[in-house]
C-alpha cells in the first residue's frame, strides 16, 4: 500500500453500491476517502437500513456466466478486485446460473469491509452542498436527496437532468423475423433513392391489432411506489394506458400506418410497431412509443404477439419510474468527468446505467481514475470491446436526443464472428467468443 500521508482525501458522496466499491478501489490504492452517506439519519422512501450497498428491489445480480453480457461484467470486475463481486460470491445463495444474494448479509459484509479500512473516514449525514475544491464523486443514485438534487440541476442545467424515467423495451436485431417486417421512414422522410429507412415495421391486420390491444389492457401492471407519485404525460404515456383510453387511441399515435405503406406490395396496414435503431451498430433496436407498467413477464408475452417479434430477445424491457439521472453524453467524459469541472466525477445508477452490477462497475471505474488523478496521472478508460469499456461510450458517447439508462447488453459490445472457419457459429457460441475477447482486451489493458 502507498503512502498516504501526504494524500488529500477525495469525497465521495453515497455509500450504495457505487460509492462503496469507488472507496474500496481508492484505499486499495493508499488513496484516502471521506465517504458520505445520509443513511440512517436520513433515510429514502425506498431504504430500511444505514448498510452500504443496501439492495432495495431484488437480491440478484442476474446471470453469472460468460453467455450473457452481465456474467462478462462480473467477471471483469473480479478480475479488478472489486469489493462488490467479493461479497456477493460470500452471500451467494441457490439461483442456478444467475449470482443471488442474502441482501442483508451482502450489505452487512461490505459495510465490515469498508468499516475496517483506515484510510476509509466515515461521515454520516446528508451532503447539501457539493465541496468547492479537491476530488469529488457523486454517486448518491436515484433517490437523491432534493438539496442534493438542485446541487447537481445548478451544476449540470436543469436541461441535462431527468427527474423520472420513461423506458421503452429494447430488442436484439438479430432476433427479429425480418421476412414479417420492413425497413421505412414515414413518408420516405431523409431517405435516399434506393435506400432502406431507419426504422423497421411490423405491420398488423385489424383482429391482430385488436387482440394485441386486449391483451394491453389485460396485462397485469407494476404499481408505482409511494414516491414515485407520477402524472402521465403525453411524450411518455404508457402504452397500455392509451390503449385503456380507447381501443384506437395507439392506432393513432405511435401505431399509427399512416405514411408506412409497404415499400414492395404498396399495402397500407391496419397498425404498424416501429423499432428504430438505439446504437451505431444497429444490433439494437428501440420499440418506438412503448414505455410501460407492466410487470416484465408480461411485456414479454404481450409484445411477441406482434408480427416479427414472436421470438425476440428483450435486452431491456420497459418501465416508468422516478429515477434521477444526469443527461451524461452531454456532460461527462470517457472517464467519467464532469467535462466543465473534471475534478468531479459521477458514477452509479445517475450518469445512466440500469442495474446493480452496471452501478457498482461504474464505481470501481471510478475508483481508478480518481486514483490516477490524485497521484497526478490521466485517468484511461479501459478499450470499448470490454464490457466496461462498453458501458462507458454508452455513457459518453450516445447522441444525446436517444440517451436513457441501459443494463449492460451484448448489443453494446462489437459483434462476434458468425463464422468458425466453415462452421456457422450460435449466438451463444458468437457470445462466448465476444467475452472471451473482451476479457483478453481487458487483461491487456491492466498488464499496460
Amino acid at each position: 500500500m502507498n503512502d498516504s500521508s501526504s494524500k488529500q482525501a477525495v469525497t465521495i458522496i453515497g455509500a450504495g453500491l457505487a460509492g462503496s466499491e469507488a472507496a474500496w478501489q481508492l484505499a486499495r490504492r493508499g488513496i484516502p476517502v471521506r465517504l458520505h452517506e445520509m443513511r440512517p439519519l436520513k433515510m429514502t422512501p425506498a431504504h430500511n437500513t444505514g448498510n452500504c450497498a443496501e439492495l432495495v428491489c431484488s437480491n440478484t445480480f442476474r446471470a453469472d456466466h460468460l453467455e450473457n453480457a452481465v456474467g462478462l461484467l462480473h467477471e471483469e470486475m473480479r478480475r479488478m478486485d472489486s469489493l462488490i463481486m467479493q461479497c456477493g460470491d460470500a452471500a451467494r445463495i441457490p439461483a442456478g446460473t444467475a449470482l443471488a444474494v442474502d441482501r442483508e448479509q451482502f450489505s452487512e459484509l461490505v459495510t465490515a469491509t469498508l468499516k475496517a479500512e483506515p484510510l476509509i473516514e466515515f461521515v454520516p449525514g446528508e451532503v447539501t452542498e457539493i465541496p468547492a475544491e479537491g476530488l469529488v464523486l457523486i454517486a448518491s443514485g436515484p433517490l437523491t436527496s432534493d438539496a442534493l438534487y438542485e446541487q447537481i440541476r445548478a451544476l449540470t442545467g436543469e436541461e441535462h437532468l431527468s427527474f423520472f424515467d420513461a423506458i421503452a423495451p429494447v430488442v436484439d436485431a438479430e432476433s427479429v423475423n425480418m421476412a414479417l417486417s420492413f425497413w421505412k421512414n414515414r413518408y420516405d422522410k431523409d431517405v435516399a433513392e434506393g435506400e432502406a429507412g431507419d426504422y423497421l415495421n411490423c405491420p398488423m391486420t385489424e383482429s391482430q391489432y385488436k387482440a394485441f390491444i386486449a391483451e394491453l389492457v389485460a396485462a397485469d401492471k407494476v404499481a408505482f411506489k409511494g414516491f414515485e407519485d407520477v402524472p402521465f404525460f403525453d411524450g411518455c404515456m404508457p402504452i397500455e394506458e392509451m390503449a385503456e383510453r380507447g381501443e384506437d387511441t395507439p392506432r393513432f399515435g405511435p401505431m399509427k400506418p399512416v405514411g408506412l405503406d409497404h415499400p414492395e406490395t404498396g399495402v397500407r396496414h391496419y397498425a404498424v410497431v416501429q423499432l428504430r435503431r438505439d446504437n451505431r451498430m444497429g444490433s439494437l433496436l428501440n420499440m418506438v412509443g412503448f414505455q410501460t407498467k407492466m410487470t416484465y413477464g408480461e411485456q414479454k408475452r404481450v409484445f411477441t404477439m406482434i408480427p416479427g417479434l414472436e421470438q425476440a430477445e428483450f435486452f431491456r424491457l420497459g418501465s416508468l419510474h422516478r429515477n434521477t439521472f444526469i443527461k451524461s453524453p452531454a456532460l461527462l467524459d470517457g472517464t467519467l468527468r464532469l467535462k466543465k469541472q473534471p475534478r468531479i466525477l459521477f458514477a452509479g445508477q445517475i450518469t445512466g446505467v440500469e442495474g446493480y452490477v452496471e452501478s457498482a462497475a461504474m464505481g470501481l471505474m471510478a475508483g481508478r481514475f480518481l486514483a490516477a488523478m490524485a497521484q497526478g496521472l490521466e485517468p484511461d478508460a479501459p478499450p470499448a470491446d470490454t464490457a466496461h469499456g462498453a458501458l462507458l461510450a454508452h455513457i459518453s458517447q450516445t447522441r444525446i436526443e436517444d440517451f436513457q439508462p441501459m443494463n449492460i447488453n451484448f448489443g453494446l459490445l462489437p459483434p462476434g464472428p458468425k463464422m468458425d472457419g466453415k462452421r456457422r457459429l450460435g449466438r451463444a457460441d458468437r457470445r462466448r467468443m465476444v467475452s472471451d475477447l473482451a476479457l483478453a482486451s481487458l487483461q491487456g489493458w491492466l498488464d499496460g
